[in-house]
C-alpha cells in the first residue's frame, strides 16, 4: 500500500530536492501544498503518513505578514499532538518549535554556506550521526528556544539548537540536507546582491559547494532514509 507524503511548501525554488527519491524508494506517493496560495486550514492534520515542511524567506515573527504561517503552527500543533510523523527543515523546524510553544527569533549571524553541524551525545545515536564530521548547506539567520519534551540532537558554533527530535517520529533541522547542486545554484543566483551585502563571496560559495556538495547529499540521504526506517510502522501503514 502506497503510503502518503505531504509537504509544505512556501516557495516553488524550495522543494524537496535530493530528498524526494528516497521518499518514493519508500513508497510514498508526494503531495506539495503550496502553503500561500493554498488554504492550509483544510488539510486534516492527521490524514497523511508523513508531513514534511520546508524552507522559506519569511520568518516565523512575520506570520501577520504571511497569515499562512498561523495556519500551519496550528496545523502542527495538532498533528504533533497527535503523534503523527514530522519533518522539519529551517523555517519547517522554527514553525515546529513554534507548535511546540518556543519563541522563535533573530539568531547572533546570518549563515550561508557548507558549515559544520556536530551531533550531540544523543544525536551520534539518532540519524544525525551521519552528518558528523560532514559540512552541510545553511542559509538562515534565525533560531528558536528548545521545547520542552524534545531531545536536542546537533549544534554549531553560532546556533546551539541545529535539530532536535520527539522520539522516533518527528525531526527539525536548521540546514538543508535537500539542496542539489541545481537548487543551490538557482538560490544563489536570485540572492547574489543579499549574499555580498553579508559579506560572503558568491565564488567562494559555489567553490564549496564542488567541495562539499556531493559528500553533504550522500550523508542527508542516508541520515533521511534511516530515520524514514525508524518511523513506527503503527504510525506508517
Amino acid at each position: 500500500m502506497s503510503r502518503t507524503a505531504v509537504v509544505l511548501r512556501h516557495d516553488d525554488t524550495i522543494h524537496l530536492g535530493n530528498l524526494e527519491p528516497v521518499l518514493r524508494d519508500y513508497g510514498y506517493s508526494i503531495r506539495y501544498v503550496d502553503t500561500l496560495r493554498e488554504d492550509v486550514r483544510a488539510l486534516d492534520p492527521q490524514d497523511a503518513d508523513l508531513m514534511i515542511v520546508l524552507g522559506g524567506e519569511m520568518g516565523v515573527y512575520d506570520a501577520d505578514e504571511f497569515p499562512a504561517l498561523h495556519a500551519e503552527i496550528d496545523l502542527l500543533e495538532r498533528r504533533l499532538r497527535a503523534s503523527r510523523p514530522v519533518f522539519g527543515v529551517c523555517l519547517g523546524a522554527q514553525l515546529m518549535a513554534a507548535a511546540l510553544g518556543s519563541r522563535v527569533y533573530r539568531g547572533p549571524t546570518n549563515e550561508i554556506g557548507y558549515r559544520s553541524v556536530e551531533p550531540t551525545e544523543a544525536g551520534v545515536t539518532s540519524p544525525l550521526r551521519h552528518i558528523s564530521g560532514v559540512p552541510v548547506f545553511q542559509w538562515h539567520s534565525d533560531t528558536f528556544d528548545l521545547p520542552g519534551g524534545v531531545t536536542r540532537l546537533a549544534g554549531s558554533p553560532q546556533y546551539g539548537n541545529e535539530a532536535f527530535a520527539i522520539d522516533d517520529w518527528a525531526l527539525a533541522v536548521q540546514f538543508h540536507p535537500e539542496v542539489t547542486d541545481e537548487m543551490h545554484e538557482v538560490w544563489l543566483a536570485a540572492s547574489e546582491a543579499e549574499v555580498a551585502a553579508e559579506g560572503f563571496d558568491p565564488g567562494d560559495l559555489r567553490r564549496d559547494r564542488e567541495r562539499y556538495s556531493r559528500g553533504m547529499q550522500d550523508a542527508s540521504r542516508a541520515m533521511f532514509s534511516e530515520w524514514l526506517d525508524g518511523l513506527d510502522p503503527r504510525r506508517t501503514p
